[in-house]
């Protein structure tokens, strides 16, 4: 049952998020979204673990088909439910309430502010790095730096739709022009000759089959992000075709430019050179041109800043659609009256951002919820089959074939049963802090709210709803 609020008013004088993300904006913000820092800095991470530079193009390719299936099955589901939110959507569509809700608690209490403040920081490392050298950053402007780039993304997603996707659009044809920069002298060198580096390239005795598993993880950190386009759904133009063209022509380009730039790298540097290159990246544009490597580090720089202004605006709307739903508060279902932004659910991604940035144990942190991710990424594909077996009459445009979701489920639980392998007393905190939302949702979400709390509560929504001047969705987008 659609629970939008409903008036009398023309459409052009009505609150709510308009569809204003074309084919060509959803495309360039999913590619903006996938090519973060991961490429230029440390795919290290995949030779290291492979052991053998022919084994870590295969795995390269292996890890953009993989994240294609993934993709694509985000698609149906985006395809067939109406709503925004992507995986917590999904989730409470397919499996129940509870399942959504810890995935939302486990997102907003760490995972998503710990990645953010990740990425920021690396942001303002890299951006003072560049303009320092050869001082180092001091550890407080690093953060302070970190802060201002973080509410600059903060007050244009407040501010609108459109200017957030611009910027998209922009950083997107950055991170395709270092990609560039990197291919084109890389296959210029090849074309000379220059085959040294791939010199027995599958040497079985430097063959690491034990370590395999972690060189997939390290390449799918790389492809994260694929599944962008179905968080904003509902500001999507003609989105049952628009979905399913993001994923395709997305992650082709994506995989076509990751696998080319590798090989720009293998032709340019020995296995040495990156296995002990901290930004490759960086390394490998100082071998071709004294001007390149300043320009290269400025374009990882708004890459970060890009990655984050992704994650922000696919962050805020999938917290619009948990409050809409019931699950969060209602403040943070609501609409700015004249930017039709979801401001609410933007500004509440502030605090423990800002939080995180200035505790001492960031990366650990992180680490402890790197685990959840894939499981509850399993979960929603598992959701797809699972919906299709209980619910064979809902019409699906577009439908997989099983064997797709399938392999991607079983790819995802073995990450998540590989680090708990590895790391499981890091992975015992994540679930028990995870788990702390199992108590909040009945106290809170299954239960009603006493009359006399939700009183109270309805008065602070009413005050803070004129202090923001927003006010719920006043047509049904979905």
């Amino acid at each position: 049952m659609k629970n939008c609020f409903h008036k009398e008013k023309k459409e052009d004088e009505a609150v709510y998020l308009r569809r204003k993300i074309t084919l060509l904006r959803a495309i360039t913000m999913t590619i903006s979204s996938i090519i973060g820092s991961g490429i230029f800095i440390s795919p290290k991470g995949v030779l290291k673990n492979s052991g053998t530079v022919g084994m870590s193009l295969l795995v390269w390719f292996a890890c953009g088909i993989l994240s294609m299936f993934g993709a694509l099955s985000y698609a149906e589901l985006g395809i067939t439910f109406t709503k925004s939110g992507g995986i917590y959507i999904f989730l409470k569509e397919t499996l129940g309430a509870l399942p959504s809700f810890l995935y939302l608690w486990s997102e907003f209490i760490v995972t998503g502010p710990a990645n953010r403040a990740v990425i920021i920081l690396a942001f303002a490392h890299y951006l003072l790095e560049h303009f320092l050298a050869p001082c180092a950053a001091p550890a407080l402007a690093v953060k302070l730096v970190a802060l201002l780039a973080f509410y600059v993304t903060v007050a244009l997603n407040c501010w609108s739709v459109s200017w957030s996707a611009r910027l998209m659009n922009f950083l997107s044809f950055t991170k395709l022009t270092a990609l560039a920069l990197i291919i084109v002298p890389g296959m210029m060198v090849l074309s000379k000759g220059q085959f040294e580096n791939f010199q027995d390239a599958f040497d079985s005795s430097s063959l690491t089959f034990d370590r395999l598993p972690l060189a997939f993880f390290a390449g799918m950190f790389a492809y994260s992000g694929w599944g962008q386009a179905v968080y904003f759904r509902e500001e999507l133009v003609n989105p049952r075709r628009t979905i399913l063209l993001t994923v395709i022509v997305s992650l082709v380009i994506v995989t076509a430019g990751y696998i080319l730039t590798n090989i720009s790298y293998y032709t340019v540097l020995t296995v040495e050179e990156i296995l002990t290159s901290d930004a490759v990246a960086v390394t490998f544009a100082d071998h071709i041109s004294k001007w390149l490597a300043p320009v290269i580090q400025i374009l990882v720089v708004l890459s970060c800043f890009g990655t984050l202004n992704g994650g922000l605006f696919a962050g805020a709307r999938e917290t619009f659609v948990a409050s809409r739903e019931g699950q969060w508060p209602s403040l943070f279902s609501m609409i700015h009256i004249r930017r039709h932004t979801p401001l609410p659910a933007v500004l509440l991604r502030a605090p423990l951002v800002m939080l995180l940035v200035f505790s001492g144990d960031l990366y650990n942190l992180l680490n402890f919820f790197s685990f959840s991710r894939w499981l509850f990424v399993a979960l929603a594909v598992t959701g797809l089959i699972v919906h299709r077996y209980r619910h064979p009459e809902v019409p699906r445009p577009f439908k997989l074939p099983l064997f797709i979701p399938v392999i991607f489920i079983i790819i995802c639980l073995g990450s998540v049963a590989m680090s708990l392998y590895s790391a499981p007393g890091n992975c015992s905190i994540g679930a028990a802090i995870i788990l702390t939302g199992v108590p909040v949702y009945y106290l809170l979400i299954y239960r009603p709210i006493p009359p006399r709390c939700r009183a109270l509560f309805n008065d602070l929504t009413f005050k803070l709803q004129i202090l923001l001047e927003v006010v719920s969705q006043e047509i049904c987008t979905y």
